[in-house]
């Protein structure tokens, strides 16, 4: 047997119980369901559904073995997450559910799971990409089937699929307070010549994830004085060193080989992501250590706009992290 609606007219369908969602347009003003399923239709009901060109409501006799939509989805997204600590579900709304964060962070995806999850038939799992920074309360992915009724069966698959791997199809990592040390390079700012820029950039960005500038020098394009100010940010116990200027190819751009002679660990000095090419990663006594291009300086997204958030939820970066960038990475610059 199968599960199957019945037809009744609008008329005679006082006191039964609406199988699903009925949704109600008015252009330019509103759409959202004028009744959800579970309703039971009133006397005074009967006109708003003929006004939507409801001549016939539908009560859904559910056959041994199927879920409706709407259990479904609830489902699908409960097998996502996992944990109530960090994401919540909304309650179906016209068949579909809703993932909403708890907490700001680092939204992180298990993307060949996801897409193991969504090579079901008829199942739907659509998330934001992963590594997007995320706030409290906003919404990271949704859930639903395409038809009112699908086979257990196949929620039952999407529920292996997810519990098989260690970490969740989709987490929130949360942002860690760090205490960061800003070294601004260049013989220009250094001898007072222009006025620094990159600080107050930097630090808008940094603050905006809960973090702290604890401080900034400046060093001349001399590779001793920019290496020593970076010893002196991780012997203050600084949790991730910026380095300002100075990135360039330029023979007198110093900051690149002040970083290697320091004896950092250097991850990549360049991307494959426009603007932010010359971006260099590396860790110094473990600690993050990021040049930052002149782009950071007057490009609103870039690849230190990429990384930096990623850091500062707990994530190491590695060589892998930034080949990746490169499909996708071209932004307006």
């Amino acid at each position: 047997m199968k599960s199957k609606l019945k037809e009744v007219r609008t008329q005679e369908a006082v006191g039964l119980v609406l199988a699903h969602d009925l949704t109600a347009v008015v252009p330019g003003e509103f759409k959202g369901p004028l009744f959800r399923k579970g309703h039971t239709i009133r006397e005074e009901d009967i006109e708003k559904l003929l006004n939507i060109g409801k001549e016939h409501v539908y009560v859904l006799e559910l056959a041994e073995g199927e879920l409706h939509e709407d259990d479904a989805a609830h489902r699908i997204a409960r097998a996502a997450m996992r944990s109530d600590e960090v994401l919540e579900l909304t309650p179906p709304k016209e068949g579909k559910v809703d993932i909403v964060s708890r907490i700001d962070g680092l939204l992180r995806v298990d993307v060949p799971t996801l897409t193991a999850i969504n090579r079901v038939e008829h199942v739907v799992l659509s998330t934001l990409k992963t590594h997007t920074p995320v706030r409290a309360g906003q919404r990271v992915a949704a859930a639903r089937v395409i038809p009112l009724v699908v086979p257990e069966s196949r929620i039952k698959q999407v529920e292996t699929i997810a519990g098989r791997q260690e970490h969740p199809v989709l987490e929130v990592l949360p942002f860690r307070p760090h205490r960061v040390g800003v070294v601004t390079t260049g013989s220009e700012v250094y001898h007072g010549r222009i006025q620094d820029r990159f600080g107050p950039v930097v630090r808008d960005k940094v603050e905006r994830y809960g973090s702290k500038v604890i401080g900034q020098t400046f060093a001349d394009d001399d590779k001793e004085m920019i290496a020593q100010q970076i010893r002196a940010f991780a012997d203050q116990g600084a949790d991730l060193i910026l380095v300002t200027g100075g990135m360039s190819v330029d023979p007198d751009d110093r900051t690149p080989g002040a970083i290697a002679e320091l004896g950092a660990d250097i991850v990549s000095y360049g991307s494959p992501m426009l603007p932010g090419s010359m971006l260099l990663i590396a860790y110094y006594r473990g600690i993050p250590l990021m040049g930052l291009p002149g782009c950071v300086l007057h490009d609103p997204f870039t690849s230190f706009d990429v990384f930096l958030p990623r850091i500062l939820a707990g994530e190491k970066i590695t060589r892998e992290d930034i080949i990746t960038l490169g499909h996708g990475g071209l932004h307006a610059c």
